[in-house]
């Protein structure tokens, strides 16, 4: 593997101006989303603050003890924080040290703790979606309930769940190209 590693040894190199000048397996393109680009940062930001949001409103009504899906969702939201804080804490430091986030094996760990996170939150999400749904609709008790609050908590919690899925495929994706480069390489 004679391919160097932009992690151990950054370098400011321009691009050839003819790509079949250009050597094989040392430069690749960030693709916007991808940890270490300010794009990515972003992405775990609004991750965090919807999984905040969800987490503040859920925990404000007084009845959401009783229901084990809502304190699923709870967990499930407190995971989703814990998890965009640390890789925006990452995100943050590759941009101020400007290097790049490609090591196959970081990215990897990404693109598994992605895949968890947003499993959790998504069926944490349909399970207080489900009882959401028959509080309001089928016992028809949302005057002595707090719905309005249970279902901004669910939709923020979808959001999140939704706004993790271009991190996984980004994650995934580079995890998987970078694994099949290695590998064509050695």
């Amino acid at each position: 593997m004679f391919a160097s590693r932009p992690v151990v040894h950054p370098m400011e190199v321009a691009a050839p101006a003819n790509p079949a000048q250009q050597p094989q397996g040392v430069l690749m393109k960030d693709l916007p989303g991808m940890p270490g680009t300010p794009s990515g940062l972003a992405l775990r930001v609004t991750q965090l603050l919807l999984a905040a949001v969800s987490l503040a409103v859920m925990s404000s009504t007084s009845d959401f003890a009783t229901v084990s899906a809502f304190c699923y969702l709870i967990a499930a939201t407190i995971l989703q924080c814990v998890w965009s804080l640390s890789v925006a804490i990452v995100d943050i430091y590759a941009l101020l040290v400007k290097r790049c986030l490609r090591n196959r094996r970081l990215v990897a760990v990404f693109a598994i703790g992605d895949a968890i996170t947003c499993g959790v939150i998504f069926s944490g999400a349909c399970a207080a979606a489900g009882i959401t749904v028959l509080i309001d609709e089928d016992l028809n008790m949302c005057s002595e309930n707090h719905c309005s609050s249970f279902q901004t908590a669910v939709s923020m919690a979808f959001m999140c769940s939704f706004s993790l899925s271009p991190s996984f495929v980004l994650n995934f994706w580079s995890a998987a190209f970078a694994y099949s480069r290695v590998v064509a390489a050695g």
